[in-house]
């Protein structure tokens, strides 16, 4: 197999995990049918809710991004602006809107990926060693051990299939 065969099948699998390829539950099995009166509530014994849960891995998920394509990038305040200020949703669209802008940062961490244009392991210019290659995987485990939290969270709530 050549080199660019090779670079080609690390792409497609990076961009299979960051879909939650494998023994990863996917975004879109861990949020179907959740039920809009449990997003603001916190099982006991879990410090957080759904709500908290999704916001927190779109907000990590878009700095993650951020980052690897903007020249500009300006770190984010750990813990403050990485967690929603509310515990549940501010209004009732909240949870919709966020869920598309995960799905739509998603895709956009996708196609860097898939971009033959876009080097994987030359070091992000204004990183501190990072490469694409590394915020990808770094996303995709984020995200896996986020949804992980969110289907306990679910059952806990008596709200998993």
């Amino acid at each position: 197999m050549g080199k660019q065969a090779q670079e080609t099948d690390v792409r497609r699998w990076i961009v299979w995990l960051l879909g939650g390829g494998g023994a990863h539950v996917k975004f879109e099995d861990a949020i179907e049918d959740f039920p809009a009166k449990l997003l603001g509530k916190k099982p006991r014994h879990l410090p957080y809710s759904a709500w908290q849960l999704l916001e927190h891995m779109r907000l990590a998920q878009a700095d993650i991004l951020d980052f690897s394509v903007n020249a500009a990038y300006k770190e984010l305040e750990w813990p403050a602006d990485y967690w929603p200020k509310t515990v549940s949703p501010p209004d009732p669209a909240a949870w919709e809107k966020s869920v598309r802008q995960f799905r739509a940062g998603l895709r956009r961490m996708q196609k860097l990926v898939q971009n033959p244009k876009t080097d994987l392991q030359t070091p992000i210019p204004w990183g501190s060693g990072q490469t694409i290659l590394r915020e990808a995987l770094l996303l995709a485990d984020h995200n896996a051990y986020h949804l992980g939290e969110l289907v306990v969270l679910r059952r806990l709530l008596g709200a998993w299939k």
